[in-house]
């Protein structure tokens, strides 16, 4: 019987998915372990060889750990709300959830084919109306919610009430907005409801204000600053400009804190954790106020300065062109040059002028602010590298200690004052804390930390400052002006939103007759005919943002079928966590981020037991693809002909190289027909071949339909089968790292896999199994892998135990091993690498089909490894002529007896008599004659 991996991979597919073999209990004696992947968004495309590399380490570290004697929960779903579907609808008219519905079915199949073991009872998909009610229950608890500082938590916002009735706004320390009125309980008690209900949008989790954000008019949608790149939208570069809008918002400044001092606690890929730090941006300095006359005696411009020291070296302070003040500090001479400058702001997107360093520009408003301590008139400025979200929207610009000041003063001839004795700025800023202040007034032969702690006393004391912290993580923008979204449940009466109740959750997505914005500029969902609550009320028309159902999805893989709650307490207390989560570090400011707020938010209202939801992550590389070349000849006039000349030949001609479907060429190897029908120009090709052969060229690049180098799992399973994929995916390098697909390579793995088969078959193809006992080079060989897998795993070093598995069946099959002893307990061991194979075998051997998942994993004897014998170089008056293995145990007296009866070494003593023997333990044997 041979090896046919087509028919034994569906077999058990369909075996494991008849039995529900994965199918996990929310209760067990066992120990607890959650393994997840970040679920998909699923294509029209489906799936190349690089997306599964995620899910096949994730998935060999679920079948060890169900082997180590745990409860696994290792679920899978589909991040199915998404852009791509809604702006194929806009260009066909199909419903996205038709055209999800496809994809999902396209991506199920895929994933079957490769043998995963996920529970599949516990599928999510963020579109499905059962999921995103409890979505959207979420987004009502953190619109009913406000964050104490004083508890340093989320709590209702009943308790806010509460407080606002009892003693008025006095001794509130809240997360707010800035714009927060003062008040006595009589004062809130005489305001209206609406007054009142305006008054707490400025303190709730989620709420509704104006806010800048990055517009996309070809796209129809606002869009987070992760998914804008180079001042274009990620998907379709499509122009992306700064604009104010009603928005609603998320209030993650609230936990900056928390959400730094928390990646203290959890084992996440350093560069990952320090992405998020810089994201998260933690400053401390002090606050300084600017007085501006021309505004008003009570009037002043506050900035934020981690360098308070520098403050009397100001030349100027800069807002940022969005700055609320801009208007009324423009004077009549600058107003054209300010409105041009703002124009042309409004192009670049926020993270693109945080990454310009280069560049300067910026335009005077005409207006002056007063020096807090010495009074004298500083010019004030606007300029894209200040931002209106982060601190104040101002800074002050100390040219001598910041470089980007240094080249904006320069290039404007601003005047560059020297603050200490120990700068040097003849060609650019010194940040320098060292030497002693000068021309800096009160602070003068100060060192720096006698200069801060002098000049936050003084801006105190006078009223212009105070020391304070701050964050350049901004509130998460959390609305899109889309179609294909969760729709926000909330509908509005006179002006102010309201929540809809919440037993009348899921507020579904209505019909609309296009799935674009209306001709007035609504949102798609303006669209809908009669869709308002109760009869009266005007729903919230935009939908909320792609990261919305992503933020929450692990706790209802814990519950999937629960219709009361979005998890129930007994499988949240039981689950807790996520024990090992693997993605792509392209998460690290969006997903990662926004699930560990919202994960906090629910822990502070009671519902989650964890602070942090996933302990452990690793991040994949990617695996690039290969892409094939092939060398058209040009004519003398620089045109292409219809000639093509391989590889080796092609410097001895003028050519143009080309793309070619990779799935045409074989280890380099053009097929010249099957590239004659690649494309109707080709189809009378000439070659200019070498050897009698087509060589193509290749490089490593992104895998991508335009380069033809996307290979389809489909065509590898069918063609070495799905086990050769898993093993292949993880011999390719280690997981982490990014590494080129070359299917050349993956022959060698299918060859492991028969050869592994026939350990277990004669030479006629029939299974031989022996019951005897093994020897102890057996024995070796097998607790040798048994050792290094859980080694390699326990350490995610998936790469290294293939090639351990291949070194340990060529042992095996030198030493002609079939002893089930052996060869059961490896089927064991590599059952998480290749589980169709092996579950086969293992019912070969006369187990009860599909008990090979829940075996325990052999244990490791290091007695087998102990080296008690040595094979002894043995030499005849000093040439070696064998070696002969002895049992280091044997004393000198034994060795030499066995030495001497060795017929080998009979015929070369040829009669002589034996002078002495010379014996070194564990070195060497010398017979002397």
């Amino acid at each position: 019987m041979d090896y046919h991996h087509r028919a034994i991979e569906k077999k058990w597919q369909k075996f494991w998915a008849d039995h529900q073999t994965f199918r996990v209990d929310n209760t067990s004696e066992k120990p607890k372990y959650y393994v997840l992947d970040m679920f998909p968004y699923p294509s029209g495309a489906g799936l190349h060889v690089g997306h599964p590399l995620g899910y096949i380490a994730s998935d060999i570290f679920a079948r060890y750990k169900r082997l180590k004697g745990y409860n696994v929960l290792h679920p899978m779903g589909y991040d199915s709300f998404g852009l791509p579907a809604e702006q194929y609808a806009i260009q066909t008219g199909q419903h996205p959830a038709v055209t999800t519905a496809a994809n999902i079915k396209r991506y199920r199949e895929q994933l079957d084919n490769i043998g995963f073991s996920f529970d599949w009872s516990r599928e999510v998909r963020t579109s499905d109306p059962s999921y995103y009610r409890w979505t959207q229950w979420i987004f009502t608890q953190l619109f009913s919610a406000w964050y104490n500082k004083a508890a340093d938590r989320a709590e209702p916002i009943d308790r806010l009430v509460a407080q606002f009735e009892a003693q008025g706004s006095e001794g509130v320390s809240a997360v707010c907005d800035d714009d927060v009125r003062s008040f006595n309980a009589d004062e809130w008690n005489a305001f209206t409801p609406d007054e009142q209900q305006r008054e707490l949008l400025k303190y709730r989790l989620a709420y509704l204000r104006e806010s800048t954000v990055n517009w996309c008019a070809a796209l129809g949608t606002v869009l987070a600053n992760d998914e804008v790149i180079n001042g274009v939208s990620e998907r379709g570069g499509y122009p992306v400009e700064q604009k104010k809008m009603m928005q609603w918002s998320m209030r993650i400044t609230a936990y900056a804190e928390r959400l730094l001092s928390g990646l203290e606690t959890i084992d996440w890929p350093e560069p990952l954790v320090e992405m998020q730090r810089n994201w998260i941006g933690k400053s401390v300095g002090a606050n300084v106020r600017f007085p501006v006359p021309a505004l008003g005696a009570d009037k002043a411009i506050e900035v934020f300065t981690t360098r308070v020291d520098t403050i009397y070296g100001v030349n100027a302070l800069v807002l940022a062109p969005e700055h609320e003040w801009v208007g009324q500090l423009t004077t009549e001479a600058q107003r054209v040059g300010i409105a041009n400058y703002i124009a042309q702001t409004k192009k670049k997107s926020e993270l693109d002028r945080m990454a310009d360093a280069r560049s300067v520009s910026g335009a005077f408003t005409g207006s002056y602010a007063a020096h807090p301590l010495t009074g004298q008139q500083v010019p004030i400025w606007i300029a894209d590298y200040v931002l209106a979200g982060y601190g104040t929207g101002a800074v002050m610009a100390v040219p001598s200690g910041d470089q980007r000041d240094y080249r904006f003063s320069t290039h404007f001839d601003l005047p560059i004052i020297p603050i200490s004795d120990a700068q040097q700025l003849d060609e650019q800023a010194d940040p320098t804390k060292e030497g002693r202040y000068i021309n800096s007034g009160i602070i003068n032969g100060m060192t720096y930390h006698e200069a801060v702690e002098t000049l936050i006393a003084k801006l105190q004391s006078i009223g212009a400052g105070e020391a304070t912290v701050t964050y350049r993580m901004r509130d998460a923008v959390f609305g899109r002006q889309r179609y294909w979204g969760e729709p926000v449940p909330v509908y509005f009466e006179a002006g102010l939103p309201q929540l809809i109740d919440t037993d009348e959750l899921p507020l579904l997505l209505p019909e609309v007759d296009k799935y674009l914005p209306t001709e007035t500029g609504e949102p798609p969902l303006g669209r809908a005919k009669d869709w308002k609550y109760r009869g009266a009320y005007t729903y919230e028309l935009s939908t909320m943002p792609g990261w919305a159902g992503s933020s929450w999805y692990w706790y209802r893989y814990m519950d999937a079928a629960n219709d009361q709650a979005f998890a129930s307490n007994a499988a949240v207390d039981y689950w807790r966590d996520v024990d090992l989560y693997i993605g792509g570090s392209e998460h690290a400011t969006g997903h990662l981020l926004y699930s560990r707020f919202w994960n906090k938010f629910l822990k502070d209202m009671g519902h989650v037991p964890e602070e942090e939801p996933f302990k452990k992550l690793i991040n994949q590389g990617m695996i690039q693809g290969r892409s094939s070349f092939v060398y058209r000849v040009l004519d003398k006039d620089g045109k292409g002909t219809n000639t093509f000349v391989s590889y080796g030949l092609k410097d001895a001609y003028q050519t143009i190289d080309l793309h070619v479907d990779v799935s045409i060429v074989n280890n380099d190897v053009l097929d010249l027909d099957k590239f004659r029908q690649f494309r109707p120009d080709f189809a009378d090709a000439e070659f200019i071949l070498e050897g009698g052969r087509y060589i193509c060229g290749h490089e490593v690049e992104k895998m991508s339909k335009s380069k033809y180098n996307v290979v389809n799992p489909d065509d590898i399973i069918e063609q070495y089968g799905a086990d050769t994929l898993r093993m292949y995916e993880m011999f390719l390098g280690p997981l982490e790292q990014s590494k080129p697909w070359n299917t050349n390579g993956i022959e060698g793995v299918y060859k492991f896999l028969r050869k592994f088969w026939k350990l277990f078959h004669d030479a006629d193809g029939n299974y031989e199994v022996s019951d005897e006992e093994p020897e102890k080079a057996e024995w070796k060989a097998l607790h040798k892998i048994i050792k290094k897998v859980e080694d390699d795993i326990e350490r995610f070093s998936f790469n290294t135990s293939v090639s351990s598995f291949m070194i340990c069946v060529n042992e095996l099959t030198d030493l002609k091993c079939n002893k089930r002893a052996i060869v059961q307990e490896l089927c064991i061991v590599l059952q998480p690498y290749a589980p169709h194979v092996t579950e086969e075998l293992w019912t070969l051997l006369g187990n009860e089909p599909g008990t090979l998942s829940y075996a325990t994993y052999p244990t490791f004897n290091p007695e087998y490894l102990v080296e008690n014998e040595f094979s002894y170089p043995v030499s005849v008056n000093g040439k070696t002529r064998l070696n002969l293995t002895l049992s280091l145990d044997l004393e000198q007296s034994d060795v030499e007896k066995t030495v001497l009866a060795n017929e080998d070494v009979l015929r070369y003593l040829d009669g002589k008599p034996v002078k002495k023997v010379i014996y070194v333990k564990g070195r060497i044997v010398n017979v002397v004659v």
